[in-house]
């Protein structure tokens, strides 16, 4: 039985890969869930059903390269500080979401000190009290130190005898781990799968057709994972490609098999972040001149652990920060290169994610051997600049020359764009913009630049090749909107999706495609 023609016609279709639209491209037809015809309306084959697009813009659908689904919803459903700007501001929140909430541990997510009008945190016995005794875990915008309560804090006593805990302060590294474990074990499935739908939901509203979901034994769980697979088995959600952050090591690559990831790769963490100083660096922070952050693998680790994704037909990837986390990573692959067949470790598509800091030597290494890049172009539009978190903890110096787009790019490295959600919000037109206007001007990319990261490369980076172009025997993944030109969206404070289409079913629709 042959499955239905179906013609979308009267409408502005971005061809091909660039950002420009061909005048004559005005019509498509999709059969089942491939593109098999584009042209203008006049020469349309002869289809099953015909759908008047009233001269609506579609596009390739956006692929978010770096999520946290589950954190992402938890936040959407749960106590977002990302918009508090003291810390009396975010007791008077926490009290309120306490109020509400009667059981369970109090999660929240985004408070970042660095933009503060006064940086002054609270303390642990003010959280105590803003919470009434309950069991609190308030994450740092970056999720690599969190705000906590006595009572959390009981929960993972152990937390008390490890690297990173302060009695009063927010809790990094080993402490942190404990604590958060703690406080993630205490979500509930029923609360899981709500977050979990409702990032779904968010990411299809906003013309998001895939992501990369960043699971882990440190920050997510197996059931996690699964849960969300499950959700989206059914073809009426954005697709989810799974990555499982675990060394080979301690059984990542069978882990990975296992739980259908194609890498045993995203945060396996070889170090931690700037903003909360445990990014690691060649040289002490600035604002805090007694440490360097730290280093959780050695290159040695490293090199082990592509070398047996490699053999084992699974990407390798890993969440790098700082130059010297940089230096390792890097150093680490040229070691398996050289153990190796340098075509295998090319052929794999090995990725890094975030590598705010990369050097040249870093960037060539990459070029040579094929490793994708991972990137947040919001982290620039965040915390760059001369008044922004990366000059308050490195200097001038040290933070011009981050977030490296178009060096990567002149490199020949393929880059991805993504979020990094929760740690800043699902947008893949605000990641393009600050693609654009990258604070050190010569890191800028053009926007045909930046939404091909955003769309076919990203496809790519999870090795799939017939994605992310509108043209024939693509699959049929893309996002109709409301606009005149494809600069409109560029421009538009907030592009409103019509439509999104997954394998030609559509899985959010305002009405106006049905």
């Amino acid at each position: 039985m042959s499955e239905e023609r179906v013609l979308f016609h009267s409408g502005r279709i971005l061809v091909g890969g660039n950002a420009e639209f061909s005048p004559s491209a005005s019509a498509m037809c999709i059969e089942g869930d491939h593109i098999i015809w584009v042209g203008v309306d006049a020469e349309a084959p002869v289809v099953d059903r015909r759908v008047d697009l009233q001269g609506l813009l579609v596009t390739p659908g956006f692929v978010d390269a770096h999520v946290h689904a589950t954190s992402t919803g938890l936040m959407m459903t749960g106590l977002d500080l990302t918009g508090v700007s003291t810390g009396a501001e975010l007791l008077a929140n926490l009290s309120q979401a306490a109020s509400v909430q009667t059981e369970g541990v109090i999660l929240g997510h985004g408070w970042d000190d660095t933009n503060w009008s006064r940086s002054m945190l609270p303390t642990r016995a003010e959280i105590d009290a803003a919470a009434s005794g309950r069991a609190v875990y308030l994450s740092r915008i970056d999720v690599h130190s969190a705000l906590v309560s006595t009572a959390l804090v009981d929960l993972a006593p152990v937390a008390r005898d490890c690297e990173g805990y302060d009695t009063d302060g927010p809790l990094s590294r080993q402490a942190h781990h404990h604590v958060r474990d703690a406080a993630l074990g205490s979500v509930s499935s029923q609360q899981r799968r709500a977050a979990q739908r409702a990032f779904l939901e968010r990411a299809a509203t906003l013309g998001i057709v895939a992501v990369h979901e960043m699971a882990g034994p440190t920050i997510s769980s197996e059931k996690d994972l699964c849960d969300l697979v499950a959700m989206t088995s059914d073809g009426s959600t954005p697709i989810v490609t799974a990555y499982w952050g675990e060394l080979a090591r301690e059984g990542g690559v069978h882990k990975a098999r296992e739980l259908g990831a194609i890498g045993a790769a995203g945060d396996l963490f070889v170090d931690g972040s700037l903003g909360s100083r445990t990014a690691c660096l060649h040289a002490a922070y600035s604002d805090q001149s007694q440490t360097r952050g730290a280093a959780y693998l050695t290159s040695q680790e490293i090199c082990d652990h592509v070398v047996a994704c490699t053999q084992n037909g699974l990407q390798a990837g890993f969440h790098v920060i700082g130059d010297a986390a940089c230096s390792l990573v890097t150093e680490g692959f040229r070691s398996a290169a050289q153990q190796l067949d340098k075509e295998q470790i090319r052929a794999a598509r090995h990725r890094i994610e975030h590598a705010e800091m990369l050097s040249d030597e870093d960037i060539r290494t990459l070029s040579d051997l094929r490793i994708a890049a991972s990137m947040q172009p919001m982290f620039d539009a965040l915390w760059g600049g001369v008044e922004g978190m990366y000059v308050q903890r490195l200097g001038d110096d040290r933070a011009r020359p981050m977030n490296r787009l178009a060096s990567l790019k002149a490199s020949g490295v393929r880059v991805m764009l993504g979020s990094d959600a929760p740690v800043t919000p699902l947008g893949p037109w605000g990641a393009i913009r600050a693609a654009m206007h990258h604070h050190t001007a010569d890191e800028s990319v053009d926007v045909a630049s930046a939404f091909r990261a955003h769309t076919q490369a990203a496809w790519q980076g999870a090795g799939v090749d017939d994605a992310g172009v509108l043209t024939l025997g693509h699959k049929a993944h893309l996002t109709f909107w409301d606009a005149q030109s494809f600069d409109d969206l560029v421009h538009l404070p907030a592009p409103i999706t019509v439509g999104t289409m997954i394998s030609g079913r559509m899985i959010h629709d305002r009405g106006v495609l049905t």
